[in-house]
């Protein structure tokens, strides 16, 4: 009988569905804080071997949703009001200061595509498609991160990934105008950017992140 074995790319895709199951499983309070993540439990419980279970792990761990102590294994972040409140403000801190990178280097050619990433905000906000909304964000403010083209900027806000998982669902159902008023927001940011205007761009970005952490949690001054 053949071997049949699984390839770099067959082990990717298996640790990207269990990333997303457990990521979601902790943005929609399944998994709560404090929660012990067996990788061989969770294993049995996808019907996958221990690896991509491991990466996955890893995936969260990075993003700030699970924590790994030595000699204890790994555990749901605790990602309650005061934890959401430092990483907000951490968080709007980097974009600010990335969308103020962007504008000060942004081509024609990439203050266009920001337009049309724009664009496709605006079309899911007006179609009132949450999931479309998603994507379109994530790809705008990561076409901002792009045209920042700093390194150690990305890594850090990597880093606080699952700030937005976590809050996102929440910002949504806290307030129904929410996506309009945050397609104004973000029209402003991309103005901003397109006229290579730094400081406006940076404090737009970073005070509509501050306006959505409040949303969620209060009390988020300093």
């Amino acid at each position: 009988m053949q071997t049949l074995l699984l390839s770099a790319d067959d082990l990717a895709s298996l640790a990207t569905r269990v990333y997303v199951r457990l990521r979601d499983a902790i943005a929609e309070g399944r998994l709560v804080a404090g929660e012990r993540l067996s990788e061989r439990g969770l294993a049995e419980s996808f019907g996958v071997s221990p690896a991509p279970v491991r990466d996955a792990l890893h995936r969260l761990e990075a993003e700030g949703l699970v924590t790994t102590l030595p000699r204890r294994g790994s555990f749901v972040a605790d990602l309650g009001p005061a934890k959401l409140r430092q990483m907000g403000r951490l968080r709007a801190a980097l974009e600010g200061v990335a969308a103020g990178f962007a504008a000060e280097q942004a081509t024609p050619v990439q203050a266009a595509a920001l337009r049309r990433h724009l664009h496709a905000v605006r079309d899911a906000t007006q179609a009132g498609d949450l999931a479309a909304l998603a994507a379109a964000n994530d790809a705008l403010h990561a076409a901002i991160l792009a045209i920042a083209d700093h390194a150690v900027l990305a890594r850090h806000l990597e880093a606080l990934r699952g700030y937005d998982h976590v809050t996102r669902r929440r910002i949504l159902a806290a307030a129904p105008e929410e996506p309009r008023r945050a397609l104004r927001e973000h029209a402003g940011i991309v103005s901003a950017i397109r006229r290579g205007d730094a400081a406006r761009a940076e404090a737009r970005m970073r005070a509509h992140t501050l306006r959505s952490l409040s949303q969620i949690v209060e009390d988020t001054k300093s």
